[in-house]
């Protein structure tokens, strides 16, 4: 088993490096060909920051598969299936789209088409779900029309809640490495723990997808350099649902012997077929929550569900008080936890210790989440190793007239903050199409006034 996990880190390395080597140059050929958008009134960054990231991205999973066909222990995976080239189909076309649309503005009806056709390009060549397992029936073979329209509305929604959730630097890249992460290790021990070889392929994809993540971060973390737009956005949502796909309609009950036996052994043995139905949603949690939550608040105001706006969780984060980073982080920690522990009670399921874990860690969680509503003084002695806001109060000296000012240590508010007000904003309409929304741009009338704090 040594050797196909070296096998897997190889491919890792080499699609992190090739992402990583070309972001670089692509930065440049995106500034050079005016793939910068303006600031709009949404937007959290500062200055206007060239896009088309995806195209590095798409290269590194392209060195990814061909690495790993030219390797011992996964070049089985290709010619076993057609699952690999059905990816690189499906991934090249919703790549192109997204490039177009990060360039020239696209209406969100016609991208929404061409979701569709990747995935049905996905379909025909073989990436599709064939049965889906029912807990109390067993496995149900689905029709070729059911099997393409789950298939499609999977991939759709995955796409879209990636798209949704890349608002701020490192975001959306760092939420699907720890959702790959998560299914790697679950489909890596579908595979070598019970020797379901279907499960290769969607081992090698998740593999994939964290190479093509690790390598882009470096350059788009907080101040980013580049960010990967909807050519990156849309990549790794589909490459993220095909990975779910391929093994969620070919796990073999005959395999597991799930239904030997009754009751609660039964149950608990039968939940690493189940959890295919369910990662594939709990991976995507927090973005697919974000984008629910969008579309009922744009229909409750009588707005397009494409129709962006600053009311996404990320948004959210920065308005109740949290910097940049912090909100980036709260957010990768609420998909780890569900995540892994999805994948850890898949494992562990008749452990007892798991559900309060998963609870102490939630209650952390909370607390993080809500410490800016609560602003407590740190003692004298610990002044000098806190962050200005827990400071106490000070005084400034005696003014002409005798008066004291009480001076409250902390950042200084800007003319415009993160909340970006609209009323500091002049609308400008920008031709093109970033990751982080689907409609028009805005842009700062004074430059001056771009300054906020993401």
């Amino acid at each position: 088993m040594g050797q196909p996990v070296r096998d897997y880190l190889l491919t890792l390395c080499v699609t992190a490096a090739v992402t990583y080597l070309l972001t670089g140059p692509v930065r440049k050929f995106a500034i050079a060909t005016g793939a910068m958008p303006e600031i709009r009134a949404r937007d959290v960054h500062r200055e206007p920051t060239p896009r088309l990231g995806g195209i590095a991205m798409f290269f590194g999973l392209c060195a990814g598969l061909l690495v790993a066909d030219n390797l011992q222990n996964l070049n089985g995976v290709f010619e076993l299936s057609n699952e690999p080239r059905a990816l690189l189909s499906g991934a090249a076309l919703i790549w192109l789209i997204g490039v177009l649309d990060d360039k020239f503005e696209i209406d969100a009806l016609i991208k929404l088409g061409a979701q569709m056709i990747a995935a049905g390009v996905m379909v025909m060549q073989g990436l599709t779900i064939l049965w889906i397992p029912v807990p109390g029936i067993g496995m149900v073979s689905l029709t070729s029309w059911q099997g393409t329209l789950l298939t499609v509305a999977l991939v759709v929604i995955t796409i879209n809640a990636v798209n949704f959730v890349d608002g701020l630097d490192g975001l959306a890249a760092g939420m699907v490495c720890i959702a790959a992460t998560a299914f790697f290790l679950y489909t890596y021990r579908l595979w070598y723990g019970y020797g379901i070889e279907a499960a290769a392929p969607a081992t090698l994809f998740a593999v994939i997808l964290m190479g093509m993540c690790v390598g882009f971060l470096p350059h788009n973390m907080h101040p980013a350099r580049i960010f990967m737009g909807d050519s990156g956005s849309m990549l790794i949502g589909l490459v993220l649902s095909a990975g779910a796909i391929s093994v969620t309609g070919q796990v073999d009950l005959d395999v597991l012997k799930v239904f030997e036996g009754s009751g609660r052994a039964a149950t608990h043995a039968a939940l690493p077929v189940f959890i295919p139905l369910l990662l594939p949603l709990t991976i995507i949690a927090i973005p697919f929550a974000d984008l629910v939550l969008a579309v009922v608040r744009r229909a409750w105001n009588g707005q397009s569900p494409f129709a962006a706006d600053r009311g996404h969780l990320h948004h959210r984060l920065l308005e109740i008080g949290h910097s940049h980073s912090r909100s980036v982080l709260i957010m990768y920690f609420w998909s780890a936890l569900i995540a892994f522990g999805v994948v850890l009670y898949s494992v562990h399921s008749a452990s007892m210790w798991i559900l309060p874990v998963v609870v102490v860690l939630s209650a952390v969680g909370l607390v993080l989440l809500l410490l800016p509503r609560f602003t407590p003084r740190a003692p004298l002695w610990a002044q000098a190793f806190v962050p200005p806001r827990y400071r106490r109060r000070k005084r400034a000296a005696a003014g002409p007239d005798g008066s004291h000012e009480e001076i409250v240590p902390g950042p200084v508010p800007e003319p415009v903050g993160a909340q970006g007000m609209a009323a500091e904003r002049t609308p400008v309409p920008a031709g093109v199409n970033g990751a982080t929304a689907l409609g028009a741009r805005s842009r700062f009338s004074d430059r001056s006034k771009a300054d906020s704090s993401r």
